[in-house]
């Protein structure tokens, strides 16, 4: 039996056994290799002592001989380049997105996964800034319209004072007149008080 002693906290190989040195207290029986993973000189001279071989990596370069020892070398190759493929393709991605000009990656999953939730923000932006211009343009009508309201309402305003006062001098010379007559009316019965 072979174990590795590390203490790492993810990227663990299911086919492997592993042991967290800072719990070390003596060697275990039947191991007839030991790997360890960063300095334990504890872990280390207690397994040589019992004539078990060791061998001592540093903690850095420990996830490549985790992930390559007992795997196929062409399996290995194949999957370094696959990630290499989709390490491109995502600096690619970043590139675009910087320079505002963005493709679509012709391989690797998570590129092509990428540049869709992109491409689909982008979309989601371009409705989003229709329906910004649609609103402005319904508020440049309503502003429109409640200008024009704001100006009649002035203009009624100013008309309400003058009517009032054509009918007070009605009023004064007995004039009948309509309770709803339009100023130009009063107007000209005030015209035809003066004539005589």
């Amino acid at each position: 039996m072979e174990l590795i002693y590390s203490t790492q906290s993810s990227g663990f190989d299911p086919d492997k056994r592993y042991r967290n040195p800072e719990h070390f207290d003596r060697p275990e029986a039947g191991v007839t290799g030991v790997v360890v993973v960063g300095e334990w000189p504890k872990v280390v001279e207690a397994y040589e002592n019992v004539g078990v071989e060791v061998v001592a990596i540093e903690a850095d370069s420990r996830q490549v001989l985790v992930i390559g020892a007992g795997d196929n070398k062409a399996e290995l190759e194949a999957l370094i380049g696959k990630l290499q493929i989709e390490s491109d393709s995502i600096r690619a991605l970043i590139v675009g997105l910087e320079s505002g000009e963005v493709e679509r990656p012709e391989a690797g999953e998570l590129p092509i996964r990428l540049f869709d939730a992109i491409d689909g923000i982008r979309l989601q932006m371009l409705e989003l800034l229709e329906k910004r211009d649609l609103l402005g343009q319904e508020n440049e009508k309503l502003q429109i319209e409640i200008n024009a309201l704001k100006i009649a309402a002035a203009q009624s305003a100013e008309d309400g004072g003058e009517i009032e006062v054509l009918k007070a001098k009605l009023d004064a010379a007995g004039v009948t007149y309509r309770a709803n007559a339009s100023k130009e009316s009063l107007e000209k019965l005030v015209a035809e008080l003066t004539k005589e």
